[in-house]
C-alpha cells in the first residue's frame, strides 16, 4: 500500500499531457520527450497481439474474430430483409457469432450498419438474447431511429424503454431532438423536452430487474468515501467490505453525484492501484463524464488519453454529453480538442457532429475563425466533404446572431476544406445577403463571383433581387436590376427580376415608380416585360386612379404583342371612370385583332350593371355610328328602357 500522503500529493501535481493540453498551464515541462503519445495504442488490435501456437497442427485453435470483423459479418447477415429466422440462425452458427453485450453495441455503432439492418439486428437479439440488451443498447437503437428521421418508430422505442424502466440518455435526447427540430417537427421536439424534463428520461446507471446487490454495495462504498477524509483507514474499510469491484459497481460509484469530485478521483486511482480492479471502457468513460469541468480540465484530458492508451474508446454517449457541457460552459477550445480526439478514435463523430460544433462556434460571443478553420481541417483530413446543406445550416446560425457580415470568412474557410458551393448554394447566399439588407456585402459577393467565373448566372442576380424585395429595400433592388441588365442584357432572368421589382413597388402602393422603371427598362435597356408584369402594373395604376399611365401601359403591351388587359379597365370605367376616359380607352383599343363591338358591348353591360345608365347613354352618344346602330347594342339599351318603364309604372300603381 502506498503512503496516503504520497497519493494526495500526486493528485495535486502537474500531470503529463499531450503538448496541446499545456495551453491551460502557464509553464510547460522542460523535457517534452517525457510526454506520452496522445494515443499510443489506438491502432493496436488486441487480437493480433497474442497468437495461438501448438506443436500439433490438428490441435491448432483458430483465434476468435475481432469485434470489427464480427460486426461486418452481422451487417452482412441482417442486410437482406427477406431472410427467414432459420436462415439467419444458420448464418450466425456458420460464422461462430456469439452475441455479447459489447458485440451488439459494436454492431449498432458500425458504419456498415444501416438503420434497417440495425432494426432487424436489434429485433433478433430482443427475441433470442434479450439479456444482452441494456439501457445503453436501447438508447443507441433509439438514436439510430431518431437521427434518421423515423419519428413513429422512435416513439415506439421510447414506449418500450418506459416499460422496462429505461431512460433516454442525454446524448440520445440531444441527437434526436436536433433531428426533429431540423425536420420542423416542433410538436415532437416539445414532447421530447417534456419527457426529458419530467425526469422519466434521466440516465440510468443500472438496468432494473438485475440483482440489487450492486446498488447496496455502491451505497456502502459511497458512505465510506463520503463520511471521512480519505486516508489509510478509508482504504482499509473499503478493502474489508469483501465486495467484488466490478465494472458496474465502480461506474456507479464514480457517477454518484453526492460524492466530492476529489474523492471520486482518488477512488478512481486507488481502486486500480490497489489491484482490486482494472479500469475498462465503462469506468474510463464514467470518469471522463464526471471530470468535464473547467476546474478539472487537465485531469479530464489525462484520463481520456490514459483511456485510449489502455485500448478503450470514448463512447458516443460520453462524447455528446461532454461536448454539450463544454459548449454550455463556453469552453470552445476544449470542445474542438474533443472533436479532434474523437476523430482519431474508433467511435468517430458523424458529419452532423462536425456541423453542430461549427454552428456553436459561429454563435459564440466572439467568432474564433482559428477554431472554425481547425474543425474544417480535421473534417477534411478525415476524408469528408461539406455539402450545400451544411453551408446553409451554418449560415442560418450565423444569421441568428446577426453575423451575416462574416459570410465571406466562413465561405473561404469551407472552401479551404475542399468545398465548392454550387449555383444553388450561391443563390442562397445572395438571397440571405439581400434579405438581411447587407448591400455592401452583397456587392462584394457578386463581384467575387464575377471575378471567379467571368460572368454571373442570372439565378444569383434574381436571388439577390428576391432578398431585397422581401426586405422592401427598393433602392438597392432597383440598383441591382440595373446592374443585372447591364451585365446580362435583356435575358429571361432580367425579365423575371423586373417582374419581382414591379410587384414589390405595386404592393408598396408605388405604381408610378414601377411605371417609370418599366419605361426605363423598355426605352433604355431594350427589355420586354412579361405579360404578368404588365397586368399587375395596370391593375395597380387603375386602383390609384392613374388612368393615363395605365392607358400608356396598354399601348406598351400592344407593341410587344400582348393582348390588352380589359378586366381592370372595364371595372375602373364602369365604377368611377368618366366619358372622356371611356372614349380614350375605346380609341386605344382600335386594332384588327381586337373585336371592338364585343368590347363596347361588354363595357355597356358593366355600366348598366353598376347602375350608371346616364354615363352609358353619354358614352353611347360619342361612339362611332356602327356601334350606335349595332343590333346587340340597340337590343341592350331597349331592354334597359323597357325595364325602366316597368319600374316607373310599378311605382305609379
Amino acid at each position: 500500500m502506498r503512503n496516503q500522503w504520497l497519493r494526495l500529493l500526486l493528485l495535486r501535481c502537474q500531470t503529463q499531457y499531450p503538448p496541446h493540453i499545456y495551453r491551460h498551464s502557464q509553464v510547460k515541462p522542460s523535457n517534452s520527450s517525457l510526454l506520452p503519445s496522445p494515443a499510443p495504442f489506438s491502432n493496436l488490435n488486441p487480437f493480433t497481439v497474442c497468437r495461438y501456437f501448438t506443436s500439433s497442427p490438428e490441435l491448432a485453435v483458430e483465434p476468435p474474430k475481432p469485434p470489427s470483423d464480427q460486426t461486418f459479418v452481422l451487417a452482412d447477415i441482417f442486410a437482406k430483409p427477406d431472410k427467414s429466422a432459420e436462415e439467419i440462425k444458420q448464418d450466425l452458427d456458420s460464422n461462430n457469432v456469439i452475441f455479447t453485450h459489447d458485440l451488439v453495441l459494436s454492431a449498432l455503432r458500425s458504419d456498415h450498419t444501416t438503420p434497417d439492418v440495425a432494426r432487424r439486428l436489434f429485433d433478433w437479439v430482443l427475441e433470442s438474447n434479450s439479456e444482452k440488451l441494456s439501457s445503453k443498447t436501447y438508447n443507441l437503437m433509439l438514436r439510430i431511429l431518431g437521427s434518421n428521421g423515423f419519428v413513429k418508430e422512435s416513439w415506439d422505442m421510447i414506449s418500450q424503454m418506459k416499460k422496462k424502466g429505461y431512460g433516454v440518455s442525454k446524448g440520445t435526447f440531444l441527437r434526436i431532438s436536433d433531428r426533429f427540430e431540423a425536420d420542423g417537427l416542433n410538436d415532437d421536439v416539445e414532447k421530447l423536452k417534456d419527457l426529458y424534463a419530467s425526469g422519466s428520461a434521466s440516465i440510468k446507471i443500472k438496468d432494473p430487474g438485475n440483482d440489487n446487490t450492486v446498488h447496496k454495495f455502491c451505497s456502502r462504498v459511497s458512505q465510506i468515501i463520503k463520511g471521512e477524509v480519505w486516508d489509510n483507514d478509508v482504504e482499509k474499510q473499503l478493502q474489508e467490505l469483501d465486495v467484488e469491484f466490478s465494472s458496474e459497481l465502480v461506474t456507479m460509484v464514480l457517477q454518484n453525484r453526492e460524492l466530492e469530485l476529489n474523492k471520486v478521483l482518488i477512488f478512481f486511482r486507488w481502486v486500480e492501484e490497489s489491484g482490486l480492479f482494472k479500469h475498462d471502457q465503462s469506468t474510463y468513460n464514467a470518469m471522463a463524464r464526471v471530470l468535464c469541468r473547467e476546474d478539472y480540465i487537465e485531469k479530464f484530458w489525462k484520463v481520456v488519453y490514459e483511456m485510449r492508451g489502455a485500448g478503450c474508446e470514448m463512447e458516443r454517449e460520453t462524447y455528446f454529453m461532454v461536448l454539450e457541457r463544454f459548449v454550455r460552459l463556453k469552453m470552445m477550445k476544449d470542445a474542438v480538442d474533443l472533436y479532434e480526439f474523437s476523430v482519431t478514435g474508433g467511435n468517430k463523430p458523424s458529419v452532423q457532429d462536425c456541423i453542430f460544433l461549427l454552428k456553436k462556434i459561429v454563435v459564440s460571443k466572439e467568432l474564433d475563425m482559428n477554431l472554425f478553420l481547425k474543425v474544417v481541417r480535421i473534417f477534411n483530413e478525415s476524408g469528408n466533404l461539406f455539402t450545400d446543406a451544411n453551408l446553409n445550416s451554418i449560415l442560418k446560425s450565423l444569421i441568428s446572431v446577426g453575423r451575416l457580415t462574416e459570410w465571406k470568412e466562413i465561405l473561404e474557410a469551407m472552401e479551404k476544406g475542399g468545398y465548392l458551393p454550387s449555383v444553388s448554394s450561391q443563390c442562397q447566399i445572395a438571397f440571405k445577403l439581400g434579405k438581411g439588407g447587407k448591400s455592401r456585402e452583397s456587392r462584394e459577393f457578386m463581384d467575387k463571383l464575377a471575378e471567379a467565373e467571368g460572368d454571373t448566372d442570372d439565378s444569383r442576380w434574381v436571388s439577390l433581387l428576391k432578398g431585397y424585395c422581401l426586405a422592401r429595400d427598393l433602392d438597392e433592388a432597383t440598383h441591382t436590376l440595373r446592374k443585372m441588365v447591364e451585365q446580362q442584357g435583356a435575358s429571361s432572368g432580367s425579365e423575371h427580376g423586373l417582374q419581382l421589382l414591379v410587384g414589390t413597388y405595386c404592393r408598396k402602393n408605388r405604381p408610378l415608380s414601377a411605371y417609370k422603371l418599366v419605361l426605363e427598362m423598355i426605352n433604355d435597356k431594350g427589355l420586354t416585360p412579361r405579360h404578368t408584369t404588365y397586368k399587375e402594373l395596370t391593375s395597380t395604376l387603375l386602383l390609384k386612379k392613374r388612368f393615363k399611365e395605365a392607358l400608356d401601359v396598354m399601348g406598351m403591351m400592344k407593341n410587344h404583342g400582348y393582348p390588352p388587359f380589359l378586366d381592370s379597365f372595364v371595372a375602373y370605367l364602369s365604377r368611377i371612370g368618366n366619358v372622356e376616359e371611356a372614349v380614350s380607352f375605346s380609341q386605344a383599343l382600335t386594332s384588327k385583332r381586337s373585336p371592338s363591338e364585343s368590347v363596347y358591348l361588354r363595357l355597356f353591360k358593366a355600366y348598366l350593371k353598376a347602375g350608371r345608365q346616364n354615363e352609358a347613354q353619354d358614352f353611347l352618344a360619342k361612339c362611332p355610328s356602327d356601334i350606335r346602330n349595332h343590333a346587340d347594342v340597340l337590343s341592350l339599351f331597349c331592354t334597359m328602357k323597357s325595364r325602366d318603364k316597368a319600374r316607373n309604372f310599378a311605382r305609379v300603381l
